[in-house]
């Protein structure tokens, strides 16, 4: 494998056992534990400015300008020049909010439209390293139009799992990026199932599962990176953060233990999860102080992006809420929609409806106090708000606007 001078291997998080990258693909073979990209930090030598100034050099810009941090060499990557996304300045959110500042950190502008470029383009990264031809996952919709788009920027067959709720945008595009696409009756888990079964068949299949493939979250900690570096390097008071199975919420915590281990900045930010009242599992776990969820019962939203009722990984999204001194969130839909139109009508920036339950959250925190009126927020729009605007539009002539 092509790799970068500090990256190391695998370490599972569960048994703490180590692995080459060559040799492992999935999940732990030893426990079936979560595999997680390592580092030889002491190794590197990175200053503030050198994320810049080398980047600049080599006519760099996005998520690979971070070259060092991550386990392949941007030459050898499957790109499409994801990530620097714009930190956009909210003062209208932030005098209703009664803070400091609002910021949203815009993964709309990505290539396909959402967030899952960063991991989907790290992963599939790895897919053509390890020499795949085919790549499968189950996704709600969004992670599934990535991975058929960088698989097929890399010549490789997409195979994807989704449940019939899935939106309209989403599998129309897995097709036209050529995507073997499987519609499966029920929601997430029933995706999930379908794609396990096959899994259990096709051995050339390279996974791309959320914690299954270890390099999803492992991309998406860039949007850390970008937005520290887009605050002049100050840490903010909080982010908040739209959560289904939150692997980005997971890889953003793990960005910021690294720049503080790095001496990059001092301290690491309180991170919010942000769930729909009808599917909260992360939510009720944290509230009841437990370090697992109990699969929610009965899911019934319409932020079909984090209507994720049995999250895999759990643990480690309660970890990292609980280890940077966070929170969690849940509102309902109707309130969620309404923060998306009020974004769009107060500042301009098209929020997706699942993406708007941060900025709902945040609402909901403020009116809490969790907030003072110093504070910077940062919000984390996941997704181009195109991707469901029917949907925001039937709540405004609902509404009779």
């Amino acid at each position: 494998m092509e790799t970068t001078d500090a990256f190391t291997g695998l370490e599972c998080l569960d048994c703490g056992a180590s692995f080459d990258a060559a040799d492992e693909p999935g999940r732990c073979p030893d426990c079936g534990g979560v595999l997680d990209p390592t580092y030889d930090y002491d190794a590197l030598d990175l200053t503030r400015n050198s994320f810049a100034s080398d980047a600049i050099r080599a006519g760099q810009a996005g998520a690979w300008r971070y070259e060092p941090l991550l386990p392949f060499p941007r030459d050898a990557a499957v790109t499409m020049d994801e990530g620097g996304t714009p930190l956009v300045e909210c003062p209208n959110l932030a005098e209703e909010l009664g803070v400091g500042r609002v910021l949203i950190k815009d993964e709309g502008r990505n290539p396909t439209g959402t967030f899952t470029d960063r991991g989907a383009a790290v992963a599939v990264t790895a897919a053509a390293q390890h020499g795949a031809t085919d790549v499968a996952l189950a996704s709600a919709g969004n992670a599934g139009q990535a991975a058929a788009a960088y698989a097929a920027r890399a010549g490789m067959e997409s195979h994807v799992f989704v449940p019939s709720r899935a939106s309209f945008v989403n599998k129309a595009m897995i097709n036209v990026h050529g995507g073997d696409m499987y519609v499966v009756e029920g929601q997430i888990d029933d995706a999930a199932e379908a794609y396990r079964d096959v899994m259990d068949e096709r051995d050339d299949y390279y996974p791309l599962q959320t914690f299954v493939t270890p390099y999803r979250h492992e991309g998406k900690k860039t949007m850390y990176y970008e937005l520290i570096e887009q605050l002049g390097w100050e840490t903010p008071d909080a982010v908040v953060y739209p959560t289904g199975g939150g692997v980005g919420l997971v890889g953003m915590h793990k960005a910021a233990r690294e720049f503080r281990e790095l001496g990059l900045v001092d301290e690491v930010p309180p991170l919010y999860a942000a769930q729909s009242e009808g599917c909260a599992p992360i939510v009720e776990a944290f509230a009841e102080g437990r370090d697992e969820h109990e699969p929610w019962e009965y899911p019934d939203t319409i932020c079909g992006g984090i209507e994720i009722p049995d999250p895999g990984e759990s643990r480690l999204v309660l970890e990292a809420l609980r280890e940077s001194d966070g929170g969690a969130v849940a509102t309902d839909d109707q309130d969620i929609m309404d923060s998306a139109a009020t974004v769009a009508q107060h500042e301009g920036l098209e929020m997706g409806v699942t993406c708007a339950a941060a900025a709902s959250g945040a609402w909901e925190l403020a009116q809490e106090g969790e907030f003072g009126e110093d504070d910077t927020i940062v919000l984390l729009n996941t997704g181009a708000g195109n991707k469901d605007a029917d949907m925001i539009r039937s709540r405004l002539m609902a509404r009779g606007m």
